[in-house]
């Protein structure tokens, strides 16, 4: 089973690899879900992770709030993904929504197209759609070679063994087209119980693997 550690800037990403993960999503800003990195801590996760063999997932956000993003974040986005892939980060992660909290299939082909050649997860704007338009987003992501959606399978607010069966059925209708990305409250201490129930290939989180002991 993957474990894709989430981890906030550099500082902690050469011991969580030390202590199993064996994929790193990087972000700044947790506080507000998570937001693009400077070029320069890019750079160096790009190359230690490549150094141990470890691929890197880059979060394409340019600020907190909403998914909703007008052209001139579109802009900044397109960009940090091009830079990213330069630097030869092996994945992006984003996603981007209309007023309605549908896929802005707009704005995702624009993206979609800075990306070509990297793997792209869909991150956790996937929550904030109804779950009919979940469904539909499942269709449409996986019509347009998206890897993976990251996803808590419902409210931040309540842990995710209370949406393990909605999970489940977002997994099954997937069907092992698009990689359905448990994430959000699991830990090293839940992560093999989760995977176990979901029989998930992935799970993603801060607490992923134990960096106490290292």
């Amino acid at each position: 089973m993957i474990k894709e550690f989430c981890a906030e800037n550099y500082t902690h990403i050469p011991r969580a690899i030390a202590a199993g993960a064996n994929r790193i999503e990087l972000c700044d800003n947790l506080i507000v879900g998570g937001t693009t990195v400077s070029k320069g801590v890019m750079t160096a996760a790009a190359d230690y992770c490549a150094e141990k063999h470890v691929p890197l997932m880059v979060i394409i956000r340019p600020r907190g709030g909403n998914f909703i993003y007008n052209d001139s974040e579109l802009k900044i986005m397109e960009t940090d993904i091009y830079e990213a892939k330069q630097l030869g980060v092996d994945g992006v992660v984003f996603g981007c929504l209309n007023e309605a909290n549908q896929i802005d299939e707009e704005a995702m082909l624009i993206l979609l197209e800075a990306a070509q050649g990297m793997q792209v997860t869909f991150h956790m704007a996937f929550d904030v759609m109804t779950k009919d338009d979940q469904f539909k987003a499942i269709d449409w992501l996986v019509k347009y070679d998206v890897d993976r959606i990251l996803t808590h399978g419902g409210s931040a607010t309540f842990p995710i063994e209370q949406h393990l069966e909605y999970i489940k059925d977002l997994m099954s209708y997937a069907n092992n087209r698009i990689t359905i990305l448990p994430g959000g409250g699991i830990t090293y201490e839940n992560a093999e119980s989760i995977g176990s129930f979901l029989n998930a290939k992935e799970v993603h989180g801060t607490q992923i693997v134990n960096l106490e002991f290292l």
